[in-house]
């Protein structure tokens, strides 16, 4: 962990490795080579990528499904990735404020993430623990990939003065901006709904967006990219996880390392396209 924090090692990684992609660690047991162990299969994964990415982002529920063996494993991956590029464990937490304390310290003090996903369900006390940690970043849950989003976050919430209204997806980007008193706090917002990603960079110019559904979900990478983007051309974190990991899926044994550099390249050299293409 840097000093300086996540969003510093975040822009430093992307600096030095011109990206913007995140590669999601998340190992399946049905789709990694035969014999191979989530450690030694990520860690060539890593190797592989390290240089074409601003981030990593383990999903926790692929390690705790195995128990403490994956607990294990988790830490160890997290410690397999090279300084200088932050982590992100993508864990959704959300509790009461007495068992979010226990989630942070567990999250930033036993596994060394550098930031965290949560859900804002239960309000800004539960998720103040996390804030708490000035150096790591939260990223709070706010307009996510899944099909079914939207039975909850297109319901039409009121202002404070009852008149009107919003999208809970957009009142909850306006709690976000309010809670990054200290600049910690990042939004989730789903590359498979990108015109609602452009709205929430309008009403959030400065936070950092961590965009998740490219690949498998059918998330529009360049309109995603396009609408995400800050005024400095940055403030987005690209995450694909499985379109990287078993880029070599079937192909020679070995090769997935070299496949997994091969689809991170490419995606990269896509992000940057579009981002070229949203600054003129």
């Amino acid at each position: 962990m840097s000093a300086d924090g996540f969003r510093h090692m975040y822009e430093v990684a992307a600096a030095r490795n011109r990206s913007l992609l995140c590669v999601g660690l998340d190992p399946d047991p049905a789709q990694m080579p035969p014999g191979v162990d989530s450690v030694a299969f990520l860690g060539e994964i890593i190797e592989a990528t390290s240089d074409l990415v601003c981030c990593y982002k383990p999903n926790a529920a692929c390690f705790e499904a195995q128990g403490a063996e994956g607990w294990a494993a988790l830490s160890a991956v997290i410690d397999a990735v090279p300084d200088g590029i932050p982590v992100l464990l993508d864990a959704k937490r959300g509790d009461v404020a007495h068992t979010a304390a226990f989630y942070a310290r567990a999250v930033f003090e036993q596994l060394g993430a550098d930031a965290v996903t949560v859900n804002p369900y239960l309000g800004a006390d539960a998720l103040e623990p996390f804030f708490a940690y000035e150096d790591r970043h939260t990223f709070v849950l706010c307009r996510t990939s899944n099909p079914s989003a939207r039975d909850v976050q297109d319901l039409v919430v009121g202002d404070d003065d009852g008149k009107g209204g919003r999208p809970l997806y957009e009142h909850i980007a306006l709690l976000a901006k309010g809670w990054n008193r200290r600049g910690n706090v990042g939004l989730v917002v789903g590359a498979t709904y990108p015109e609602d990603i452009k709205r929430i960079r309008e009403l959030c110019p400065e936070l950092l967006f961590l965009v998740p559904g490219v690949g498998p979900q059918d998330g529009e990478l360049e309109a995603a990219v396009r609408g995400g983007i800050d005024a400095r051309g940055g403030g987005i974190i690209v995450n694909v996880s499985r379109g990287v990991l078993y880029a070599g899926a079937g192909g020679e044994p070995g090769g997935y390392g070299q496949a997994a550099r091969e689809a991170a390249a490419s995606l990269r050299d896509a992000i940057n396209a579009a981002r070229a293409e949203a600054r003129g």
